[in-house]
């Protein structure tokens, strides 16, 4: 048979097969399964757009004189698993690269005599410069950002790094971590190549590099996708409680309607406040005589919430009852 002999006795059938399948279709949209697969499906595309940013995933750079400190921790949990599904991507960038002399140095002694070596700020510079791709200016020409990014340099005189920090930087797009060592760094590095100028806590380590890599970790938490349950960063320590009434008349909590009230001034009410997390326990419910709240094995499922929030604002007013006055 020629071929197109062949190909007109062989549209009918094409024909006849693309009418059954899309009757089969129809009738399995009007099908009480077709309906629930059409549900699921639309709330896919809605989770999908809530995601959107994934197609371009955030960018971590880390400006270091210690590149291999970083091979353990990224190729672990949370961290690994952002970066094969490319949620996150970190770069990691040998400052040596940037120096001139043969010893590759990147430190001097400082101005005005002391004790120890001061980072300079030309590699530093430079480094980010090669990153970012553009200049970073100069006294006579200032030079702007991209949007939804930061330079942002590790030091233990820097601000304090909070949870709300980490939410603010998950909002971004590009992250350069300029990791200090020494003594210090150049202040012209702080003041006009930084963004920011960020601290973990109020004590000294030997660089900038772990403090980057909690901050690393502490924002990829809060990319979209990151978790498998997203409801794990919102219901957690430093996450913010809103409205949340403190014990009332018999010793049970309340979620307030959503309408701000001033404080009744018999210490019933608690404005917007940030807790540290709820107790857990886990099996066995008894262990060595310590046993499990009863409230958490009962199922009641009101009086769990209530007894976390309730167990919440014990430890925070026992741990950290600084939170409790900001």
């Amino acid at each position: 048979m020629k071929k197109n002999e062949l190909l007109r006795t062989g549209a009918p059938r094409l024909e006849t097969r693309l009418w059954l399948a899309g009757a089969a279709c129809n009738l399995f949209r009007r099908t009480e399964l077709g309906q629930r697969t059409r549900v699921r499906m639309a709330g896919d595309v809605r989770k999908a757009h809530r995601y959107v940013r994934l197609a371009a995933a955030m960018r971590f750079d880390l400006i270091t004189i210690f590149p291999e400190f970083f091979a353990g921790p990224l190729d672990h949990g949370i961290l690994r698993r952002a970066r094969e599904a490319n949620l996150i991507q970190v770069h990691i960038q040998d400052l040596r690269v940037f120096t001139k002399d043969r010893h590759r140095s990147v430190d001097d002694r400082p101005f005005g005599g002391g004790e120890g070596m001061v980072l300079k700020p030309d590699p530093l510079f430079e480094a980010a410069e090669a990153l970012l791709e553009h200049s970073l200016g100069s006294a006579e020409q200032p030079a702007v950002l991209a949007p939804r990014t930061a330079i942002v340099l590790l030091s233990a005189a820097g601000k304090p790094f909070r949870q709300e920090t980490a939410r603010r930087y998950a909002e971004l797009e590009r992250i350069v971590f300029l990791c200090g060592r020494y003594e210090g760094v150049d202040e012209r590095v702080a003041e006009h190549l930084a963004t920011e100028e960020i601290s973990v806590g109020d004590y000294v380590l030997s660089g900038g590099e772990l403090p980057a890599m909690l901050v690393i970790d502490a924002v990829t938490r809060l990319v979209p996708g990151a978790l498998g349950n997203e409801a794990s960063s919102q219901n957690e320590s430093f996450s913010e409680l809103r409205h949340l009434e403190a014990l009332g008349e018999g010793g049970a909590l309340r979620k307030d309607s959503g309408q701000a009230s001033p404080p009744t001034g018999d210490g019933s009410r608690i404005a917007a406040r940030t807790l540290l997390d709820f107790p857990h326990y886990t099996r066995p419910a008894d262990f060595r005589g310590w046993k499990v709240p009863d409230v958490l094995i009962g199922g009641n499922h009101a009086e769990v919430a209530n007894w976390r929030r309730a167990a919440a604002l014990e430890k925070t007013q026992r741990n950290r009852p600084d939170l409790l006055l900001r």
